[in-house]
């Protein structure tokens, strides 16, 4: 079959690699009809995550028809699914707590050791994103074996095409967890900074959750134009000092909740960013952890931190004294797809969920690379691709 593998930084290549086959009981095998580039993906692009090997395949965004199933599987050939990136098993401790990004099992105990070492526990599996999270084979193929299909994928009901429910897979349930973890009230507002797509999710998340405001905070026009057309407030930071102007926009207060939907490669030409980029540059640091401080700094006092922009590593300069002073609350972690898959389809289906909107480019597969690098290079003009390899 051919698949986007990965072979160092900025280097991505379709090849022809192996099919597919059932290895376990509970596996799938699924015809990818559509897949997509995810704004995590560029982390692996630029070569930020460790533990990536030539050859890897791509992808964790995915969905497709079911071609082959084990004998443990719950799904039947010929069923449309979309496919979680996390992988859960579905038993252990955490996935019974529906946690399933938090899964024990899912992460093969020679690999899982990797990410002991650096978390403190393993992490669970995730599709195409490292040997950290498993070294699964991803989803920018045209086929794809999936691991505890009797968990994971939800089918989809006829008459809903691929464009209106890809984005379950990932970005969807990642905005609306982001929101949920604002623990939203009456009468709030919420700062998110990015209007990449999971920014954009939330942002449609946190008002159909009932905010009253939603400031949207990033300096692509069209982004930014994309927020104000669902209904946030607007700050492009390079006009504005952003501190200063939630300041005035929320009556000296501040706001109630704050979203990092950025995660470790903060832009913007501030001190603080400036030193992180050296330090990546030069191998002493890891992460760019500009906008998280800000939107610490940012949110009022008893407020809630939300972060489900990706950290992979280390961040330094955190203000840890504003966050126990002013008395915050954090929120994060990979999302918990799993639980979100039905009311979130089912919101979809009555037309209370719109998703197709941030589709930018549609793409055959064999394009993927070019794909990659408009997505890197021409933010304000991508907002997403998505990749048909049939």
């Amino acid at each position: 079959m051919r698949a986007l593998t990965w072979h160092g930084k900025h280097d991505v290549r379709v090849e022809t690699v192996p099919d597919p086959q059932i290895v376990n009981p509970r596996d799938a095998i699924i015809r990818v009809t559509s897949t997509a580039i995810c704004g995590s993906d560029l982390h692996l692009y630029d070569s930020y995550i460790p533990t990536m090997h030539k050859g890897d395949i791509l992808g964790h965004e995915f969905m497709g028809e079911v071609v082959d199933v084990g004998p443990g599987s719950t799904l039947q050939k010929g069923q449309r699914v979309v496919v979680p990136f996390v992988i859960a098993c579905g038993k252990c401790f955490f996935c019974e707590k529906q946690q399933y990004s938090a899964c024990d099992n899912s992460n093969p105990a020679e690999k899982a050791d990797m990410s002991e070492v650096l978390y403190g526990y393993p992490m669970s599996g995730i599709f195409g994103y490292s040997h950290l999270t498993g070294g699964y084979a991803g989803g920018q193929a045209e086929y794809v074996r999936v691991p505890y299909s009797d968990v994971g994928p939800i089918v989809v009901p006829d008459g809903l095409e691929d464009d209106r429910v890809l984005f379950l897979s990932d970005i969807l349930p990642t905005g609306w967890m982001a929101a949920e973890n604002c623990d939203i009230e009456p009468g709030d507002t919420v700062a998110v900074w990015g209007c990449g797509p999971v920014g954009l999710f939330t942002i449609q998340s946190a008002l159909l959750m009932g905010a009253h405001r939603v400031i949207a905070i990033d300096h692509y026009p069209r982004r930014l134009e994309l927020a104000r057309s669902m209904g946030a407030e607007v700050i492009n930071y390079h006009d504005v000092k952003v501190r200063e102007a939630l300041y005035e926009m929320t009556g000296g207060i501040g706001p109630d909740a704050v979203v990092d939907a950025v995660g470790l490669e903060s832009h913007g030409f501030t001190i603080d960013n400036m030193i992180d980029a050296v330090k990546t540059t030069t191998k002493l640091g890891t992460d760019r952890a500009h906008v998280l401080r800000e939107a610490i700094l940012a949110c009022r006092k008893g407020g809630r931190v939300s972060i489900p922009g990706v950290y992979g590593g280390f961040g330094d300069k955190i203000p840890i004294g504003a966050l126990m002073e002013k008395g915050l609350q954090i929120k994060t972690g990979q999302t918990h797809v799993q639980r979100y898959l039905r009311p979130l389809l089912e919101m979809i289906g009555e037309g209370k969920v719109d998703t197709t909107f941030l589709i930018s480019h549609r793409l055959p597969l064999e394009d993927a690379p070019e794909g990659y690098k408009m997505f890197k290079t021409q933010q304000n003009e991508v907002t997403k691709v998505v990749l048909k390899p049939h």
